[in-house]
């Protein structure tokens, strides 16, 4: 009896169990009849189906970070309101305050062009791996092996293209142990339709980051335009509303615990592979820099927010991008400590090693681990400097950005001028200083500067130390004289550049000069260390997969995120991620009036939505009386996965995921089922903010509703 009860609780539990893995598309028949056990009631073919019309071409690749979906015949796009913010901030200022009160827009005419925002649909995927292996049996030599490889993917790749408008590429999965050809159409004129103000698409900010319960109305509204042959095209005013293949209808009926749920989009990166020495380096060393320097500039930019409304229009995109990651960081090294992750992977290769010594033709993977560790012990240096560089060039400072592009000028001015290419790339420089100095303040800019360069000093070491950052007065003399910080001087600059001696004047400049002794270290000598550094691990990373795949027949195998179209299915359900913790399953709009009690700017509410609580205004879009805003899954999810669909066993639209909660954060390197949830906000309240709280019914009526 006691047998039985052991078998039945084994079987219960196999059931419940959140379904780890980022399943490609073309390869979902293989796993139907478990997600149809978990309640699916659709076919592999309705998810992905290349000869007729299917689910995948309801879903975009969008701005090539995010993901988003089709909701009407006419080309409507829902994605997360942080995925299309910086969209919405370059259309806002001081007189039309989009990100504070929102936009709509009433007619097609409205709705606001974004230049190189596009949205991309993915064609078809095939398994290439044999044909990009192709004359390379029995070939050592490094350099001719990545010959023929170019080779055979230039063909596949053309051949793809070739008769059509797509566009393809070809990425490799599991460290180049198998190859994916993706044929993509890319739809090149997407414009602004709605968004939500921040009170709503932004609720909760940076205390409710990464947090569940959670209240974040994180939506936003596009709109995909095409020529008159209904293919991707250039802005013009003459495009039309794009007709999709397929478009998703929306699940209106009540949602139920324990429902199956399918989130279909493009995550980002994940890496359960990695070695125990090396997400040792990561918990212990990388990210822990990362989030110092990330602290240093958030607590500039934070303070100048809330002073100035010009500031908060100015930086709320940049503020978003660097504490998402921020956060995200942090709950990342909190949940990999809490779960002994690094001591689950040195149990888990201690077996590997086991099994490699077990048999003969097996041998050749038993030393990987520890070659793997060795290679961490001797060079994440390259790794760490160059994280290090990243946040202070690229992710620090915005002067560095402008002198980025006059570097690029000054290493190809005779390039340029010999093309006649070189009044084009300054007149598209003085162009774009509009855009640039328009969400740029000097002294915030100075702040986070003298913040960060204290920072850096502070981990760079040997080589990679800058004598320059050292040097004393530097800061004013930068911010006081710079070209690189002043639009006048900056756009006077350029117009003298034609002349030939310009470059005179900019070699003076202390901002340039340091910029240009940092990215000389940089570009000469740590990113190739990094690279190889990196191609060394990967080399050993595609032979250690190799082996976990031949020696754990029975273990879950699954490819790494890497930003390609993928499929996770899991269910509606809370969690309970630590003991004594339980967390429901949904939230409504009741907690949005509770949380605005607290005394907290991201907690602030417009007058609307009290008055729309007050009167219980919810129209059809409540359940039991309650108006949900979110819900969790139990989906495997990660960054790319923002503004995916989660879609009902019959593949309606139930939300868009846009998050995890903190406890799931470390699920890019490990995935745990008992606390690894998505959160998602409800399709429902959505589509009342459009309608009741907006006045957009006009956008609610476009959709399908399945009641």
């Amino acid at each position: 009896m006691k047998k039985y009860l052991i078998l039945f609780l084994l079987v219960v539990s196999s059931v419940a169990r959140a379904e780890e893995g980022m399943l490609i598309p073309s390869l979902i028949q293989a796993f139907e009849s478990d997600m149809k056990a978990m309640g699916m009631r659709l076919s592999a073919s309705d998810i992905y189906n290349v000869n007729q019309s299917s689910i995948k071409d309801a879903i975009m690749h969008f701005g090539g970070g995010c993901t988003a979906e089709i909701v009407s015949k006419e080309g409507l796009l829902l994605t997360n309101h942080h995925c299309g913010y910086s969209q919405v901030q370059s259309h806002s200022s001081l007189e039309k305050d989009y990100l504070k009160y929102g936009f709509w827009a009433k007619t097609h005419a409205e709705e606001l062009p974004n230049p190189n925002l596009t949205a991309t649909r993915i064609v078809r995927i095939d398994d290439v791996t044999e044909a990009m292996l192709f004359g390379t049996q029995g070939i050592d030599d490094a350099a001719r092996l990545n010959e023929i490889m170019v080779g055979n993917m230039k063909t596949l790749i053309e051949d793809a293209k070739r008769g059509t408008h797509y566009q393809a590429d070809v990425q490799a999965f599991d460290y180049g142990n198998s190859y994916y050809l993706m044929v993509k159409e890319v739809f090149l004129d997407v414009r602004l339709v709605g968004s939500p103000p921040n009170s709503i698409g932004k609720f909760g900010g940076d205390t409710d980051n990464w947090v569940w319960p959670r209240h974040t109305g994180d939506f936003s509204v596009f709109r995909i335009y095409a020529g008159s042959d209904n293919k991707p095209a250039a802005y013009s005013p003459d495009n039309v509303p794009y007709t999709p293949l397929h478009h998703l209808p929306i699940a209106f009926k009540n949602r139920k615990e324990g429902e199956f749920t399918m989130v279909y989009g493009f995550p980002g990166l994940t890496e359960q592979h990695l070695s125990s020495g090396n997400l040792k380096y990561i918990v212990d060393k990388q990210r822990p820099m990362e989030i110092s320097m990330r602290t240093k500039s958030l607590s500039v930019i934070d303070a100048a927010m809330r002073a100035s409304d010009q500031t908060r229009i100015q930086y709320s995109a940049k503020q978003a991008r660097i504490a998402n990651a921020w956060k995200k960081n942090i709950g990342q090294i909190d949940g990999l400590k809490q779960l002994d992750a690094v001591g689950k992977k040195i149990e888990f290769e201690t077996e590997y090693v086991k099994r490699a010594n077990s048999k003969e033709e097996w041998k050749k993977y038993a030393g990987l681990i520890d070659k793997m560790n060795r290679l961490v012990d001797e060079k994440s240096t390259y790794e760490f400097h160059f994280n290090l560089y990243v946040e202070y060039l690229l992710v620090g400072p915005e002067m560095f950005k402008l002198a980025r592009a006059m570097e690029d000028l000054e290493t190809n001015y005779d390039k340029y001028k010999a093309s006649g290419e070189l009044q084009k790339k300054i007149d598209n420089f003085i162009k774009g200083a509009d855009s640039f100095f328009k969400d740029y303040d000097a002294k915030v800019d100075q702040d986070i500067f003298n913040l960060l360069t204290a920072e850096f000093n502070k981990y760079a070491e040997g080589s990679y130390a800058i004598e320059g950052t050292k040097k004393t007065g530097l800061s004013e003399a930068i911010y006081t004289k710079s070209i690189l910080v002043n639009k006048e001087r900056y756009v006077a600059f350029l117009k003298k550049l034609s002349e030939g001696n310009a470059f005179k004047k900019l070699k003076k400049d202390a901002g340039y000069n340091l910029f240009k002794e940092c990215w000389s270290v940089f570009q000469k000598s740590l990113r190739p260390n990094a690279a190889t550094y990196s191609d060394e691990m990967d080399a050993l990373l595609k032979v250690f997969v190799e082996g976990k795949r031949i020696m754990f027949p029975d273990l879950k195998q699954w490819s790494d995120a890497n930003s390609t179209l993928r499929i996770t299915y899991g269910k509606l359900e809370g969690s309970s991620p630590t003991d004594g913790m339980m967390y429901t399953s949904h939230t409504t709009l009741a907690g949005i009036i509770a949380k605005n009690q607290i005394a907290n700017p991201d907690f602030e509410l417009l007058p609307r939505m009290t008055e729309l609580f007050q009167q219980k205004d919810y129209g059809d879009y409540a359940q039991d009386g309650e108006l949900w805003v979110c819900f969790t899954g139990s989906n495997h999810t990660t960054g790319g996965n923002s503004g995916s669909p989660v879609l009902n066993a019959d593949g309606y639209l139930m939300g868009l995921n846009f998050d995890r909660s903190w406890e799931s954060t470390m699920s890019d390197y490990l995935f745990d089922p008992s606390r690894c949830r998505n959160i998602v906000v409800d399709i429902r309240y959505v589509l009342w903010v459009m309608d009741k709280y907006a006045g957009a019914k006009h956008l609610v009526d476009e959709m399908t509703l399945m009641k």
